[in-house]
């Protein structure tokens, strides 16, 4: 069932754009992704190959897991998150854009609920279960290109209503980058989704934009991706498609959850930078950069 609707949007997520996104739960949470020198992706590791740093100083870890234990009970529960631009920017693109999210939804059938957000002017947002996958598809395919571009409000409602929500979060997003419409700036933006605990995948449709909007718009989606621990992906035809699934996919597979509770105690509100390291020289994690502590007043 549809779990919000705001039309036109309006910035109401309980903090103010210039406020940093609160967690409520105090054990930091850290989704990484672990590659070779090749960059193929490492899935065998366990707990002890891990360590964990806030600050410069080392945390013990109190929570494991890896991605692969779908089944498992004890395993996180999956919840995705699909941002769809129907802005009228996208028009050349909507056929790409359908096909590329319904794909996705039928490679992915392990997450207990989807979140879909469409936006043009406005934002729109429902969340279905996988019982409801039917529904879903059918709004998907409904959708007609119009309007300006609040890619940026689409993401903060995104992440506000993910935050309710325990276990690993993984948002795609399909846009050609360009924000005409958000009433939160980029630089706001960037702060929310570093305080998130949200993993960004974004696939970007440049084909149309002109030589110097499509190294702007590529930039904005690989620091979006980049802030949490995600990649941004750049197909330009159909057929890219399953290989971009093949990684995207891969990678929500083989993403470990490492959880600590922070040895700063204090609910100041600063922002903490977060390093994970794997004892071997040969290997790269990838994971989000750090987080914003608790603010108690």
């Amino acid at each position: 069932m549809p779990f919000v609707s705001l039309v036109p949007f309006v910035l109401a997520f309980g903090v103010s754009a210039q406020e940093p996104f609160r967690s409520r739960v105090d054990v930091v949470n850290v989704g990484v992704t672990v590659t070779d020198r090749k960059g193929n992706l490492v899935t065998d590791l366990a707990e002890g190959d891990f360590e964990i740093f806030e600050d410069g100083r080392k945390q013990t870890i109190r929570y494991f897991a890896t991605g692969s234990a779908a089944d498992d009970e004890a395993a996180p529960k999956l919840h995705l998150g699909l941002l769809i631009d129907v802005s009228e920017s996208m028009g050349e693109d909507m056929s790409f854009t359908k096909t590329a999210s319904i794909k996705f939804l039928n490679r992915l059938t392990d997450a207990v609920d989807i979140t879909v957000v469409d936006f043009d002017t406005e934002v729109r947002a429902a969340r279905y279960s996988q019982a409801e996958f039917a529904r879903l598809i059918e709004r998907i395919r409904q959708k007609k290109a119009s309007g300006f571009t609040a890619l940026y409000d689409a993401i903060g409602l995104y992440l506000d209503g993910a935050s309710g929500q325990d276990g690993r979060k993984i948002m795609l997003v399909y846009t050609d980058g360009g924000d005409t419409r958000s009433s939160i700036s980029y630089h706001e933006l960037i702060d929310l989704l570093k305080a998130s605990d949200v993993t960004v995948y974004p696939i970007g449709e440049l084909e149309h934009q002109s030589a110097s909007g499509k190294h702007e718009q590529r930039m904005v989606l690989q620091q979006m991706a980049e802030v949490t621990g995600g990649q941004a992906f750049f197909p330009t035809s159909v057929k890219e498609l399953d290989s971009v699934y093949d990684k995207v996919v891969a990678q929500i597979r083989a993403q470990y959850t490492v959880g600590y509770l922070s040895t700063n105690e204090k609910t100041d509100g600063t922002w903490r930078k977060v390093e994970v390291k794997v004892g071997r020289k040969d290997l790269r994690p990838r994971s989000r950069r750090g987080y914003f502590a608790p603010l108690r007043k």
